[in-house]
């Protein structure tokens, strides 16, 4: 037996859902900009590395998305969520160095913040499309 197709969501419902995930999603993503610039420049410990050069590494990967994210595409917040894994990672492992666990907690918080607001965020703004295109 098939199962029923369950109906879309009312605009009312989905408008509020959409624009506090995208704001979220907003905020986890220059937040994770911000702490990478600002822990990179001030706090980190290089050993004689160019400073620009590991700002280069650690965001040219997030600015490549800045059009998209901004534009507030749902695809753009989709294909981040692969990447922010990536700063996901690297906090877990910043998380067990000594002196170093404050940092790499907001980077764990940060890029948490992001990746489930985008989920939130691509779901509701699909199925807004849909609504508005006409379907039930």
């Amino acid at each position: 037996m098939a199962r029923a197709d369950k109906p879309l969501p009312s605009l009312d419902y989905l408008e509020p859902r959409v624009r506090i995930s995208k704001l979220l999603g907003w905020l986890g993503y220059f937040g994770l900009m911000l702490t990478l610039l600002i822990h990179t420049v001030f706090f980190a410990e290089l050993h004689g590395a160019r400073t620009w050069v590991i700002l280069a590494v650690q965001l040219v990967p997030l600015l490549i998305f800045v059009p998209g994210i901004l534009a507030g595409s749902p695809r753009t917040f989709a294909f981040l969520c692969f990447a922010i894994n990536l700063y996901f990672i690297h906090g877990v492992l910043v998380c067990f160095q000594p002196g170093r666990g404050l940092y790499g907690g907001l980077l764990v918080f940060l890029s948490l913040l992001y990746f489930l607001a985008a989920l939130g965020y691509v779901r509701w703004a699909f199925q807004m499309q849909r609504v508005r295109n006409g379907e039930s």
